[in-house]
C-alpha cells in the first residue's frame, strides 16, 4: 500500500468542505462485520456444534457481503471513476479479482472445517481463523485506498448530487434481503450524527414503511441510551417507560 499518496489525498481534502462520501457508511459495515467474524472465530470451539455453527454462519454471512460489494463497486463506481479520469480504478480493480479467490478459498476452508471429525478440528480451525485475519487486514488497507484516493478522483470529477447518484444506483440494485443486511449492520456502526443523517434522510425520501422498518432495524441492534438520543434527534415520541 502507498501510504504517500493516501496521506496526500488525506491532506488535500482536510482542510476542504466536506464532501459526500460514498464509501464511510458501508465501509463502517463491513469493519464491523469483520471484527465479529474474527471474534466469533477466534473464540469459536470447532468441537462445539452450536458454536461452529454460529460462527460459520457469521463467516458465510460475511464473505456474501463481500462478494456483493466488491461486484456493486466493480458495477457502479469503478466505471464512474474510469468515465472521467480513465486507469484511476484498475489497480484495486485487480484487488478485487484477489478478494473472489480468498473468499472462495474461505469458503471451502469452512466446508472442510464442517466435515472434519471431531477431535481433529482445531488445527483448521486455526487455519481458517488466520486465513480470515489475513483477508481482513488486506480489505481494510483496500477500503483505505478507496476512502481516500478513490474518493478524491469522485470528488475532483464528480459534484455531490452526481456522487449521491451512483449510491443510489447501487441500492436500487440491491434486493431487500441484501438492503436489511446492510442497513442493520451500518446503524450499529454509525455514529449518533451519521445515523441520525440516515434515518431522516429514509424519512424524508422513502415510503413510510421503509422508513419504519428502517426503524425496527435500529431498535433491535442500539442499546437504550443509544435508541433515546435518536428518538429525540428524530422528535419519536418515547416508549413507555424509557427515558428519553
Amino acid at each position: 500500500m502507498k501510504m504517500d499518496a493516501i496521506e496526500l489525498a488525506q491532506l488535500a481534502q482536510a482542510d476542504a468542505e466536506p464532501r459526500y462520501d460514498i464509501y464511510a457508511g458501508i465501509h463502517k459495515a463491513a469493519r464491523a462485520m469483520f471484527a465479529d467474524s474474527l471474534l466469533a472465530l477466534g473464540r469459536m470451539d470447532a468441537d462445539d456444534d452450536a458454536e461452529r455453527a454460529d460462527a460459520l454462519a457469521r463467516l458465510d454471512a460475511l464473505l456474501d457481503f463481500c462478494g456483493q460489494h466488491l461486484a456493486h463497486e466493480n458495477a457502479f463506481i469503478h466505471p464512474a471513476m474510469e468515465a472521467r479520469a480513465a486507469g484511476t480504478s484498475e489497480a484495486l480493480a485487480h484487488e478485487h479479482d484477489d478478494h473472489r479467490l480468498a473468499i472462495e478459498a474461505l469458503r471451502g476452508l469452512a466446508r472442510r472445517l464442517d466435515k472434519t471429525p471431531l477431535g481433529q478440528r482445531a488445527g483448521l480451525a486455526h487455519v481458517l481463523y488466520l486465513r480470515l485475519s489475513a483477508f481482513v487486514a488486506h480489505n481494510l488497507e483496500h477500503m483505505l485506498i478507496e476512502e481516500t484516493a478513490h474518493n478524491a478522483v469522485l470528488w475532483a470529477h464528480y459534484s455531490d448530487a452526481e456522487i449521491a447518484g451512483i449510491e443510489g444506483a447501487i441500492h436500487a440494485a440491491l434486493s431487500p434481503e441484501e438492503s436489511a443486511f446492510a442497513l442493520r449492520w451500518m446503524l450499529g456502526a454509525l455514529s449518533h450524527p451519521q445515523r441520525l443523517a440516515l434515518l431522516a434522510d429514509l424519512r424524508f425520501h422513502a415510503p413510510a414503511p421503509v422508513f419504519e422498518g428502517a426503524l425496527g432495524l435500529a431498535r433491535e441492534v442500539l442499546d437504550d441510551t443509544q435508541w433515546a438520543r435518536l428518538s429525540r434527534g428524530l422528535g419519536l415520541a418515547p416508549a413507555p417507560g424509557l427515558v428519553a
